[in-house]
């Protein structure tokens, strides 16, 4: 059935949300709704309910559609381990690890792979919303493409070009992507939206009629600004350096409760606090120096997709140290899978670094990487509370004090992490999304960092409040942009005859001119 990519002009654009936002519309209009995005580079990713491993972004536009997550959702990730190279997960599998130069020697076969795997989608579906990699104008990249105008060719793809006018020239964007394209290419633009847009729209009309008349594609719509969409960013780069993340409401009680999360270079399913910052009274604020420790009542180590390396980060940035202090304080701390790893004797990586390094000591246990990355969606108990979480990593705990406590208590009784005082943590991701869980700890948070005035609100649903984002989402499309315009896309396709523009279109333009070539 029918298809339509979101494309933009620049990465966090806005074609996550958009994707998610066009999902949300049509499933609430009775149509049967997929994402799909080719190819993701992300280290923020989740496990599905059949044990594969997809983008993050992914499995929030599969909720916006109201159906589970799975592999074909996206077939091709790119999770970075370095500057130079990344780990392949091909239909929810790892595929090997890959460089710049030698991933684009795959991408030929992993075109068939996305093309097949978007042709099962649409045809059980009625509608597949795809998502576009960075932007199409990136030329240098384009004649190995699969995730932009290389899938929309291969697939037959109407493409809408998305623009964040918040950060300034989106006309000059929105012109320059379509202009850079090959003819065949911008045959498949159907139109533009422009994304986060402050103000009165009526300041912009001279604007979009001066583009619709040089391009002859119309601006689908204008989304405002939305202050209160924040949740499920696509990375970290969404995120404001040393930055609150969300809008954190008043507290309950009489004092906030801080919570400073060290922002890692391979930092790996940031998302794992938001459901801190949805508290009330929960300030989260994403710290690079150790100064920002000074004053957090709470340190939580993220994810990494480079343990060792982002543990020597911490220490040449002086973190380690502050961490150390923190927690000889009395203080909590508390590390997710990466940052979990960190705060152990010992770590043995013969995956990621091939290096053997001290921990920083803070839990008697000892790491050592396996060659098979464990995925897995466990559930269990942890301080009294049922919880459910995923797991995607290579290291394990191969052995630990024999007086630590576990932090969960897995439904088959084993031990998951651990608690030593004031420092906890755990290898699952996903944790603080269980409402009652989170509540608890919390509670004891607070209390290990002597703030008696902090009150976790009872009545924060964490999952509510996402079907309430996604709602927001549906009602943005609805309210601002055109929807029989879009709808006549998806069904109908680009309009044959559309202007070719220059320098792309620039050889057809000289043949229509009558300009011949030597």
């Amino acid at each position: 059935m029918s298809g339509l990519l979101v494309a933009g002009t620049t990465s966090d654009a806005g074609k996550s949300v958009l994707a998610a936002a066009l999902c949300r519309w049509l499933a609430r209009r009775g149509a049967k709704v997929a994402p799909f995005k080719a190819q993701n580079m992300s280290n923020n990713s989740v496990v599905t309910p059949r044990g594969g491993e997809i983008g993050r972004a992914q499995a929030v536009q599969a909720a916006a559609c109201g159906v589970e997550p799975e592999v074909r959702f996206n077939p091709v990730l790119l999770k970075p381990g370095s500057d130079r190279s990344s780990q392949v997960v091909l239909l929810g599998e790892v595929a090997g690890e890959v460089t710049a130069m030698s991933y684009r020697d795959r991408k030929a076969a992993l075109l068939d792979t996305v093309v097949a795997t978007l042709d099962e989608l649409r045809a059980e579906y009625d509608h597949v919303i795809c998502e576009g990699a960075g932007s199409p104008a990136e030329i240098n990249l384009r004649a190995h493409d699969i995730a932009n105008m290389g899938l929309a060719r291969a697939a037959g793809l109407p493409t809408l070009v998305v623009g964040d006018i918040d950060r300034g020239g989106v006309f000059a964007q929105l012109f320059g992507t379509l202009a850079l394209l090959d003819p065949a290419d911008q045959a498949l633009i159907g139109g533009f939206v422009v994304n986060k847009f402050r103000g009165d729209p009526e300041l912009l009309r001279p604007g979009l009629e001066q583009l619709r008349a040089i391009t002859g594609r119309p601006v689908h719509g204008v989304l405002p600004w939305a202050e209160e969409l924040w949740l499920d960013a696509e990375d970290s780069l969404s995120y404001v350096a040393d930055g609150v993340i969300g809008r954190p409401a008043p507290p309950v009680g009489q004092q906030w409760l801080r919570v400073a999360v060290p922002r890692l270079p391979r930092i790996s399913n940031a998302t794992d606090v938001e459901a801190l910052a949805a508290e009330p009274g929960v300030s989260v604020r994403f710290v690079t120096e150790p100064s920002r420790l000074a004053d957090a009542d709470l340190v939580v180590l993220p994810g990494s997709k480079s343990t060792v390396a982002d543990l020597h980060w911490l220490r040449s940035s002086g973190l380690a140290e502050a961490i150390a202090q923190h927690a000889a304080a009395d203080l909590p701390v508390v590390g997710i899978c990466g940052g979990f790893q960190m705060l152990s004797r010992r770590i043995a990586d013969g995956v990621e670094s091939g290096s053997t390094v001290d921990g920083l000591g803070l839990l008697d246990l000892e790491i050592e990487f396996a060659a098979a990355k464990t995925l897995t969606r466990p559930t269990g108990t942890a301080f009294g509370e049922p919880v459910g979480g995923y797991e995607i990593h290579h290291g394990r705990v191969v052995g630990r004090g024999d007086d630590l406590p576990s932090l969960v208590s897995l439904t088959d009784g084993e031990p998951e992490g651990g608690v030593d005082g004031s420092v906890a943590g755990t290898h699952w991701h996903g944790l603080f999304e269980n409402d009652s869980f989170r509540r608890e700890f919390l509670r004891w948070a607070a209390k290990q960092a002597d703030r008696n005035g902090f009150v976790p609100a009872d009545d924060t649903a964490f999952a509510a409040l996402r079907q309430t984002q996604l709602d927001l989402l549906g009602d943005l499309v609805e309210k601002h942009l055109d929807t029989e315009a879009l709808l006549r896309l998806l069904d109908g396709g680009v309009p044959s005859g559309l202007p070719v523009l220059p320098p792309g279109g620039a050889d057809e333009m000289s043949a229509s001119n009558g300009v011949g070539r030597s």
